[in-house]
């Protein structure tokens, strides 16, 4: 992996923010960047052990063609579970998973006896040991699409109230050769009505925006009438389904790499300036516009999980906002509080000053209160590369004229 990085409670207050990106991504997050740069945390944090062996979930992370017998387990083999949250992805609709931590704290169940077919499972859980030390994990798998079959697993939710820069993606199960027909199946629409045009990125991945961010307010339904389209040769879909999602107020925040600051603007008016700690010069975080993918309390983010040695594992990372899929967030940092605003120290990624457990009466709990997934963190004068169009929701960093090129219907 080349490499991952990542831009009133009291709005009038002074914020001070942002992190080392020593890490990240929920269960497996991290930030990675250009080149290796070692940072020793052992003596802040010793060597916490794997995250796979202080919260052990079962199917394994990124599973694919999980059958429905298989159980779902969650456990701890020291401490207690503190809290588990299970999220099934079906037809692009969104549930809660029901189950219960068992009297002892030691494991949890789901009530469901089988897993559902053709979904997406997310696993997020935490986890205190004896001594009071949090830790998180956060998981996915997919479950198994019958034979001769696919669906697209759909980015926002149903019924999801998104910021302006969110970008309506499928991921498929399969690859799809006839992309002509997959395409007419998927219909989106929007009011006030604006022109919506889709991208393919390789076989399997199709994306859809409109040439600028959406207008606040603006309705967006979704029809994928895949069922029964071949996708390839004797391979059909197997979606029927309508949904729609909202779009909220507009935020976009842009990082300045050499200034060390993010200003975040609110409908255009500026909000705050808050300090912020990105890419070291080793470890340079990605230029270019990102979208706010996922948001997570808290999480632990490994190195080793974004190709880098054993430079961090960080158990509890605070109010970590995803924005790229090879590690890149903006997340609070607790253990490098004079960094925001003066040095850029971390692994790739933003950095806002926060408080261990994370608090919202610091700069990244402030800014963490206030954001949606689809909110556009834009950084520049970074000395690396502008983030790939497909690393994330990166296709506002194409032209009106690069993004209409890659539809199959002409």
């Amino acid at each position: 992996m080349r490499h991952v990085h990542g831009r009133a409670r009291r709005a009038g207050a002074t914020l001070a923010a942002l992190l080392t990106c020593a890490g990240l991504l929920a269960g497996a997050a991290g930030c990675t960047s250009g080149g290796h740069r070692t940072i020793d945390l052992g003596g802040s944090f010793g060597k916490p052990a794997a995250p796979e062996d202080v919260i052990r979930i079962s199917p394994d992370d990124g599973s694919k063609g999980v059958t429905s017998r298989e159980p779902l387990r969650v456990h701890v083999p020291d401490g207690r579970l503190e809290s588990v949250r299970v999220v099934r992805s079906q037809d692009a609709q969104e549930s809660e998973v029901p189950g219960r931590i068992a009297e002892n704290g030691r494991s949890w169940e789901p009530d469901e006896a089988r897993l559902g077919l053709a979904a997406r499972y997310t696993v997020d859980a935490v986890a205190v040991d004896d001594d009071g030390h949090r830790s998180a994990r956060h998981t996915t798998f997919t479950t198994y699409v019958p034979d001769e079959r696919f669906i697209g697993y759909v980015t926002p939710e149903n019924r999801a109230t998104v910021g302006t820069g969110m970008i309506v993606s499928l991921d498929f199960s399969r690859e799809i050769q006839n992309r002509a027909a997959v395409e007419r199946a998927v219909q989106i629409t929007a009011r006030p009505a604006v022109e919506i045009r889709p991208h393919w990125f390789g076989a399997s991945r199709l994306d859809f925006r409109p040439e600028r961010y959406w207008q606040p307010g603006t309705e967006v339904t979704v029809s994928l009438k895949l069922r029964d389209v071949e996708g390839a040769p004797g391979v059909y879909g197997l979606q029927y389904k309508t949904f729609s999602f909202t779009v909220g107020r507009s935020q976009v925040s842009l990082v300045d790499a050499a200034e060390h600051t993010m200003e975040v603007r609110r409908d255009g008016e500026l909000l705050a300036t808050v300090p912020i700690t990105a890419g070291a010069p080793k470890t340079t975080t990605y230029n270019g516009k990102m979208v706010v993918m996922d948001m997570l309390e808290v999480t632990r983010m490994n190195s080793r999980t974004v190709g880098f040695g054993g430079e961090y594992d960080i158990p509890d990372v605070p109010h970590a906002m995803k924005l790229t899929n090879t590690g890149t967030f903006l997340h609070g940092n607790y253990w490098s509080p004079n960094a925001p605003g003066r040095v850029n120290v971390s692994h790739g990624c933003v950095g806002l000053r926060d408080v261990k457990g994370g608090s919202s009466d610091t700069p990244a709990g402030w800014f963490f209160d206030r954001s949606l997934i689809g909110d556009v963190i834009e950084v520049v004068n970074s000395k690396d590369t502008t983030v790939a169009a497909n690393n994330g929701l990166g296709g506002w960093n194409m032209s009106w004229k690069e993004w209409t090129a890659r539809g199959a219907v002409r």
